[in-house]
């Protein structure tokens, strides 16, 4: 069942980039690696995160089979299809090769500022043109339009493979409506690792997490004890990692969790421009951060 395979902390996958800024395909295999044998539960490739919009579709597609070759059905995988040229994005999804593949994760189309109805529009010809289960994402500080609760409830109620939404609107308000009035197999995602917590209070089922492709066992733990129902023992990682969550986007992302596997020896810190590395002094404040981290949980 898709909804036991979205419960939990799935990763956003990095792109590790060599010193000559081609894709660093021996890190992403350890990558993968690292994140399965650390009890990450699902991987998001081809997201935000992965440095998308600097890669060809040639080096998306190399990057999305590798993982699902190197992954070898192990753990689920969604892989990111979005844009803001609906035909364009409908047509990729009709034909696209699933193998491997669980979901899709659609971003809120970006730049261009639909309308709440444009919205609807544009995710209903998503849907209608694939039966594989869609993930809606919204993520307002980077596309400027907010998908807003009764749109995502809309299409939750109209279209049975839009089957949740990752939610990093940080709008408590706007996500309790939508977990207040979903339908039941509809899951909310929290698409925020430092809103995380309190989310799943709320009744999210998880996270799909930047900090986890550094620290996959630690904050898995805490999504799954938050899940379970220890609070107590959720919140206290929770505070562990605010600090490190705020510093990780404060030179943007994923440039603080490249620093911070950079710092762990799993990847060269490299970043395709307009990205670039963090600055020293972000770096210096994560490496401090990373070591007390490490002596808590010995």
């Amino acid at each position: 069942m898709l909804r036991n395979k979205l419960v939990g902390m799935g990763v956003a996958l990095i792109t590790p980039f060599k010193k000559d800024g081609s894709i660093d395909f021996d890190a992403l295999g350890k990558l993968v690696d690292y994140q399965i044998d650390n009890n990450t539960d699902y991987l998001v490739v081809c997201g935000t995160t992965s440095e998308y919009p600097t890669l060809t579709q040639e080096e998306r597609e190399q990057i999305t089979r590798f993982v699902v070759a190197k992954n070898n059905g192990r753990i689920p995988i969604v892989v990111g299809i979005g844009g803001h040229n609906t035909e364009r994005v409908k047509n990729r999804i009709a034909s696209y090769d699933y193998t491997g593949i669980d979901a899709v994760l659609s971003v809120v189309p970006y730049y261009n500022k639909p309308s709440q109805e444009g919205l609807y529009q544009h995710f209903k010809a998503l849907a209608t043109a694939t039966e594989m289960p869609i993930i809606l994402y919204n993520v307002p500080s980077r596309t400027g339009t907010n998908l807003a609760a009764n749109t995502t409830l809309r299409l939750a109620h109209e279209f049975g493979n839009i089957v949740a939404v990752k939610e990093a609107s940080g709008n408590f308000r706007q996500i309790d409506e939508i977990i207040k009035n979903k339908p039941q197999n509809f899951m909310v995602i929290s698409g925020d690792d430092g809103i995380t917590f309190p989310l799943i209070t709320l009744g999210a089922v998880g996270v799909i997490s930047v900090i986890g492709n550094a620290f996959p066992k630690e904050f898995s733990r805490m999504v799954r004890m938050a899940l379970r129902g220890d609070l107590v023992g959720a919140r206290e990682i929770h505070y562990r990692f605010t600090e490190l969550m705020e510093l990780l986007f404060v030179d943007g992302n994923p440039a603080g969790v490249k620093s911070a596997l950079a710092e762990m020896g799993l990847i060269e810190n490299v970043l395709r421009l307009p990205l670039v590395p963090t600055t020293i002094a972000t770096k210096e404040k994560i490496s401090k951060i990373m070591k007390d981290i490490k002596l808590i949980s010995q």
